[in-house]
């Protein structure tokens, strides 16, 4: 198989939750464990660094990987969903990792994963270990999937557990409150293992502190910073900087050298050394476009208290969302004076244009739906003068077609 015929399989053969939801989540270590002995271990000669958490985690990631690509470490990172090439999720130096791996990589173990019958993300997370072990990676940062506690990736013992903030997601899987879900995300806290926390709350706070203490896991929580940027956009970007600000404290006091301009250096290059995407990302000036991959019901929260801070004359708005999503929480929070522009997009999991007529009229919006993303942005445009603010949120799905 060719590379595109490749990654084809792998998404037809394998229960994906990107494009399947519910039906395609296997929580457990089991399978990873027995997909790692095949493998032949790859995570036993790997440095990690481990980070969950409902949002931000993928701006933490990315600002980790920078930094240490600053200090010249060969550094693996590990993130999902990908946007346009399954590769994205297994990046070296920022690098995709090469066709030829992923080609060879499921050509040497396909037949033998029929008895084991893994998860897409499974074994993705066996092929990124196995890829930075064989490209000499010298520390590899880790995002969880889903949860922690039962996500494959935690079969890994790191260096530092970070864990980024907790919001109401995925609640099928995790809990139904932020109490259960803090615990699920603080699963992947190791025994003498540090662990940051990032934001905290009277609800999550004693569980974080009741898993660190029963295995003598150091805690510390991140403190505000000031002074401090990042090519990053967006205010809320400064929680995650402290975050990194205080894995890099807590990593220097375990030995490791980090040198302060490298550190800032880092936070300033993350789009160029990791190619991070579709997080505040600013396309175009007259009018303003930014795109966005806020799809739950803290990422929209987040990002309508940015977008209250800007300057613009009417805000358009383009939204697509998956289905599992909480959509009458999402749309509480929608402002009435704006224009909503709602797309599908070419998966099964796609909210429908009825699904959005019916919401919108039961929240009052004033709106036009759209089969065809394209269609939702030249309407948009049309509807625009230079300005007006145009935002391009929610579902992965929707959002890659514009980055």
């Amino acid at each position: 198989m060719n590379y595109q015929e490749t990654v084809s399989w792998l998404f037809d053969q394998l229960p994906n939750y990107q494009l399947q939801g519910t039906s395609a989540y296997k929580p457990g270590l089991q399978n990873i464990e027995k997909l790692l002995d095949l493998t032949g271990h790859p995570e036993k000669d790997l440095r990690f660094f481990h980070v969950a958490g409902t949002n931000g985690k993928g701006s933490v990631s990315n600002m980790l990987a920078s930094i240490m690509q600053e200090h010249e470490y060969k550094t693996g990172l590990f993130t999902s969903p990908h946007l346009h090439d399954f590769r994205e999720r297994i990046r070296i130096n920022g690098e995709m990792i090469s066709e030829k791996f992923v080609i060879d990589f499921v050509a040497r173990f396909k037949d033998t994963w029929k008895e084991i019958q893994p998860s897409f993300f499974e074994i993705t997370t066996a092929m990124a270990f196995s890829a930075f072990k064989e490209n000499g990676c010298e520390i590899c940062i880790i995002e969880t999937g889903l949860g922690g506690r039962l996500d494959s990736t935690n079969i890994i013992t790191p260096e530092v557990s970070i864990v980024t903030n907790i919001g109401l997601e995925h609640t099928q899987f995790l809990g139904d409150s932020l109490e259960k879900i803090a615990y699920e995300k603080a699963g992947i806290i190791k025994p003498n293992v540090p662990v940051v926390i990032g934001e905290w709350d009277n609800e999550t706070k004693p569980v974080f502190e009741r898993a660190a203490s029963f295995i003598n896991a150091p805690l510390h929580h991140a403190t505000p910073v000031s002074g401090i940027e990042s090519d990053l956009q967006g205010r809320f970007q400064q929680k995650n900087i402290a975050t990194v600000f205080k894995v890099i404290e807590v990593l220097r006091a375990a030995g490791w050298n980090f040198i302060p301009q490298k550190v800032s250096d880092g936070l300033m290059h993350v789009s160029q050394n990791t190619k991070f995407k579709a997080r505040f990302q600013k396309l175009q000036d007259k009018p303003t476009v930014i795109v966005d991959a806020a799809h739950n019901v803290d990422g929209v929260r987040t990002l309508f208290a940015e977008i209250a801070q800007m300057n613009f004359e009417k805000l358009h708005l383009i939204y697509g969302a998956a289905n599992d999503k909480d959509l009458k929480s999402i749309f509480k929070l929608f402002p009435k004076d704006a224009t909503y522009y709602f797309s599908e997009f070419d998966s099964k999991r796609s909210v429908h244009t009825d699904d959005f007529i019916e919401l919108a009229g039961e929240f009052n919006l004033d709106a036009d739906f759209f089969s065809y993303s394209g269609d939702a942005i030249a309407a948009a445009y049309q509807s625009t003068n230079e300005n007006d603010l145009i935002i391009i949120f929610g579902s992965f799905y929707l959002v890659q077609e514009f980055v």
